[in-house]
């Protein structure tokens, strides 16, 4: 496969005159399947589409039996619900929507209304059901992703409100103090990668650490906070050399905001390992981010995708990179996204799906969610 070279000055760039896109024709369950046509890399892209793609995927979610909880609440998918709740707050603000509503407001009540009953609402994979070890997983990952969702809002209006400070509670209480996961958590793993997958526990860590450092009010200098985000920052900076690429963008991101997570030596090198994976067509693959190996056998997915481009811009945007590189990756972004549809492609690193299962979409989810994230980081 061939690469584009990752150049640090601008004035020594290569120019992206034309990419690859990638169209989906819809599907019960969202998005779906490829043939590739030619667009300008300079056509822009269409807001108002991926906010239709993301509050309907969020619509479908909560009508999914499998997300229904207790209390009338739902679940929080990584994939799905993490990622909007990241993306949908910033699409806001440049689309001027009103407060949320609908399907958002119904999420954002569902996880607040989690956060309040901590104590009598039941863990998404209790161990009775889906065998031991599963209850701490799924509450760990739970309360994690409770202060990230939260606290993405907060940024938007400048203020971290109580009941996400009592979020960010929870998850500090369920932090490992001692152990191989000190510092971290104990993630949920039903090996899917990225999400719920062994590597996982240092994914989820990472958004914590992005949260907290995202988080207005200069919480992440609460003397209450310290000693638990000091934990937080050895167990990062012990583990980072061991990660999969993706988890060390991961990390990357969070240190925008949390500058001592990283020293320069580990920047320089990530950097360089992006050089070395950045595709012609101004992308990346999330196949290059990881020794993945599906379990079916059939082979990985090599194109750049929406959420290798989205989450390694994201990343370098946050931190100040100024290369001929991000333009490249915005520039795919720009030309990759479905106009019909409104999502950015993406596969998935565990098997070859159904586009047309209720899986069959998730890894596109968290694409345009990451796509969308990169493209408004620009302005």
């Amino acid at each position: 496969m061939q690469r584009r070279p990752f150049l640090i000055s601008a004035a020594a760039g290569l120019l992206l005159t034309g990419a690859v896109v990638v169209s989906f024709a819809p599907t019960r369950s969202g998005i779906v399947s490829a043939a590739a046509k030619s667009v300008p890399a300079d056509s822009g892209w269409d807001r108002q589409a991926a906010q239709r793609y993301l509050d309907g995927r969020e619509v479908w979610w909560q009508a999914w039996d499998r997300a229904q909880k207790d209390h009338g609440t739902y679940c929080i998918s990584c994939h799905t619900q993490a990622t909007y709740g990241l993306a949908r707050p910033v699409l806001r603000r440049d689309l001027d929507d009103p407060p949320p509503a609908g399907a958002e407001q119904a999420m954002l009540a569902s996880i607040e209304k989690r956060v309040r009953l901590w104590s009598e609402v039941e863990p998404f994979y209790p161990d009775a059901k889906y065998g031991p070890g599963k209850e701490i997983e799924s509450r760990n990952a739970e309360a994690v992703l409770n202060a990230v969702i939260l606290s993405s809002y907060d940024a938007r209006e400048g203020h971290l409100r109580d009941i996400t400070r009592v979020a960010f509670d929870h998850a500090w209480a369920q932090q490992s103090s001692s152990g191989p996961t000190a510092g971290a958590w104990v993630w949920q793993n039903f090996h899917y990668t990225p999400w719920e997958s062994p590597e996982s526990e240092y994914h989820g860590a990472a958004l914590m650490a992005m949260a907290v450092g995202h988080a207005p009010d200069n919480y992440r200098g609460d003397a209450v906070i310290v000693p638990h985000l000091d934990a937080l920052r050895g167990y990062l900076r012990s583990h980072y050399d061991s990660q999969p690429l993706l988890n060390q963008i991961i990390a990357f991101w969070a240190s925008a905001r949390l500058p001592d997570l990283l020293t320069g030596e580990e920047r320089s090198k990530l950097i360089a390992a992006l050089q070395a994976r950045q595709h012609d067509d101004g992308g990346w693959s999330l196949s290059d981010l990881g020794t993945w190996k599906r379990v079916d056998n059939t082979p990985l997915e090599t194109r750049s995708d929406g959420y290798a481009t989205g989450v390694i811009v994201l990343a370098l945007e946050e931190n100040g990179v100024k290369a001929q590189a991000i333009k490249c990756g915005l520039a795919w972004l720009e030309a990759n996204q479905d106009r019909s549809t409104g999502a950015w492609p993406a596969w998935s690193l565990n098997k070859s799906r159904d586009p047309n299962s209720p899986a069959g979409p998730f890894m596109s989810d968290a694409a345009t969610a990451y796509a969308v994230l990169a493209l408004e980081a620009q302005r």
